[in-house]
């Protein structure tokens, strides 16, 4: 029964690190291109109503929940920063579905990354997570 408890425990282990290495690359890619206004962020955003400094605070925001999610301590931030990601992502998938935006290469990336995302938090080791005890 050890055995087997180790190996889940193995297996969630490896999870959340490739799916947190997999949305930290992604948001810190995306992040650094919105902070530098890339053209190619400035044709995605602009075409959903939205003004092109706008990139520069997400972008920023990005880059701060990478740290934070690789940082060690820290719980309550962690937890923070998975909630503005996955608030940032799902704003992305609906700003493109309400803009008529329908196109899977439009909208794969935040429909990844949100999985990503989710797949990380789900996993997370207790070490990383809040953990509340009825006093």
């Amino acid at each position: 029964m050890e055995k087997i408890k180790n190996t889940a425990a193995k297996r969630n282990k490896i999870i959340y690190w490739i799916t947190t290495a997999l949305l930290c690359f992604g948001m810190l890619g995306s992040g650094i291109a919105q902070i530098i206004q890339s053209q190619d962020m400035i044709d995605l955003v602009v075409p959903l109503g939205y003004s092109s400094y706008f990139l520069t605070i997400i972008g920023v925001w990005k880059v701060l929940a990478v740290i934070a999610l690789l940082s060690p301590g820290f719980k309550l931030i962690k937890e923070w920063a998975y909630a503005g990601l996955f608030f940032l992502l799902t704003g992305a998938i609906i700003s493109h579905l309400a803009s008529g935006h329908y196109e899977i290469k439009e909208i794969i990336g935040p429909v990844m990354q949100t999985v990503f995302l989710v797949t990380s938090w789900y996993f997370r080791p207790d070490t990383r997570k809040i953990i509340f005890v009825n006093q």
